[in-house]
């Protein structure tokens, strides 16, 4: 993996030290700057500013609704609202060219379901729409209707966001927070912590691998898939660890008319289009963590699981090319899929924003807020994020979601 030369950073002490400027990283860089402006010193430590292995960039860069619980309903209309508004909210730092828009398909997403868990969707389209979303269920008749190239002969029905759901530029979405905060006196440096210096309960220091020794007064870990290497430098531990993804991109020589969704199969592989193209990628089969450093892509998973569920599932899929792939990696949470948002107990100033196990994306700019309202005000000031605590990671108890891909 090529780096970059690192660079040393400007002063030698920091208010706030985030590690990690990807999506997270800068969404938190970008709301602490809102609110705090020119009165605190903060610095970002990312290892690659090209972000060419980052989840970030290596993503779907999609966002849904369709949640069973609610507060991770609640973090995608805040997202939502941020890319729809995006323009806006970046135009002051964009003065001399547009500002970014980040090309949201409101194609929605289709989850495709079995007649055995046919209740249990209709409950959480309930629940959904209680919330807000604009999700519908379909029963078998009426969702081949809508969709006539699906094959729902062996469906209970389908779960369909008609709005406010789809899939966006991704990248747009981070430099946009990069840039934003950047221009509002945030340090960024291509750079990686090696070591964390504690006396008591705090971090007091950042070490770099340049050399130098950088004090801080509250440590944010944002470190996506090394999450687990940065708590380890304080003597913590979180149950979270790079799982890949693989993401094929294939053509079609039979076209697929309409507007076609992400549909979710039973398989848990999804496939939604890219232009005259489309995208695919499932939950692999060898569910196991990998190396930091291993991006290879096991083209036999496109073969052996991805093409036949799309051939069943769509049946117009019956003679594809694949023409790009790739591979990234989740921040996966092991004990129950879901973020792991807020201060240490026993270390008062280290920050948790990890383990968003592929919702990372999508669920940045509310976490990036919250962590934000979490330093300046010590409790959330706007969606209550405290399910997604430390404290249940000791006690073994998961915050159960049941809607994961």
């Amino acid at each position: 993996m090529a780096i970059p030369p690192y660079k040393a950073p400007s002063r030698g002490s920091y208010d706030i030290v985030i590690v990690g400027g990807a999506a997270v990283g800068s969404s938190t860089a970008y709301w602490l700057s809102q609110a705090l402006g020119e009165t605190a010193s903060i610095l970002v430590v990312e290892r690659d500013s090209s972000y060419e292995f980052s989840s970030t960039a290596l993503s779907t860069s999609a966002i849904r609704q369709q949640y069973s619980n609610p507060i991770n309903v609640k973090i995608s209309q805040f997202g939502i609202e941020i890319i729809r508004d995006f323009p806006q909210l970046m135009a002051p730092f964009f003065k001399d060219e547009p500002a970014p828009d980040l090309g949201f398909k409101e194609h929605g997403y289709l989850y495709c379901c079995t007649p055995d868990g046919a209740e249990a969707a209709k409950a959480r389209v309930e629940l959904q729409r209680s919330l807000g979303a604009h999700t519908v269920f379909l029963e078998p008749g009426p969702l081949k209707d809508r969709f006539p190239w699906l094959n729902v002969e062996d469906l209970g029905g389908g779960a369909w966001g008609s709005r406010d759901e789809g899939w966006f530029d991704s990248m747009g979405l981070l430099n946009g927070f990069r840039r934003a905060a950047r221009g509002s006196g945030v340090e960024y440096i291509d750079n990686a912590v090696v070591g964390l210096d504690l006396e008591g309960n705090r971090v007091v220091a950042v070490r770099l691998s340049t050399g130098e020794t950088v004090s801080c007064g509250t440590l944010v870990n944002a470190a996506g898939p090394r999450a687990q290497q940065v708590a380890a430098m304080a003597g913590l531990s979180i149950p979270v660890e790079p799982r890949k993804r693989y993401s094929f991109v294939f053509a079609s020589a039979t076209p697929i008319p309409g507007r076609v969704p992400n549909v979710i199969d039973l398989t848990g592989t999804f496939v939604r289009p890219e232009g005259e193209l489309f995208l695919t990628g499932n939950t692999p089969q060898k569910e196991i963590a990998r190396d930091y450093e291993d991006f290879e892509t096991d083209m036999d998973e496109f073969d052996d699981y991805i093409w036949p569920a799309l051939y069943h599932r769509i049946p117009a899929f019956d003679a594809l090319k694949v023409q790009q792939f790739w591979t990234g990696h989740y921040e996966y949470n092991t004990l129950d899929h879901n973020g792991i948002v807020g201060f240490h107990p026993g270390i008062s100033n280290f920050m948790f924003a990890n383990g968003f196990s592929g919702h990372g994306l999508q669920q940045s700019p509310a976490v990036g807020r919250a962590v934000s309202e979490l330093i300046i005000h010590g409790a959330f000031q706007t969606l209550d994020l405290t399910p997604f605590r430390y404290e249940r990671v000791p006690a073994n108890e998961p915050f159960l979601e049941e809607a994961v891909i």
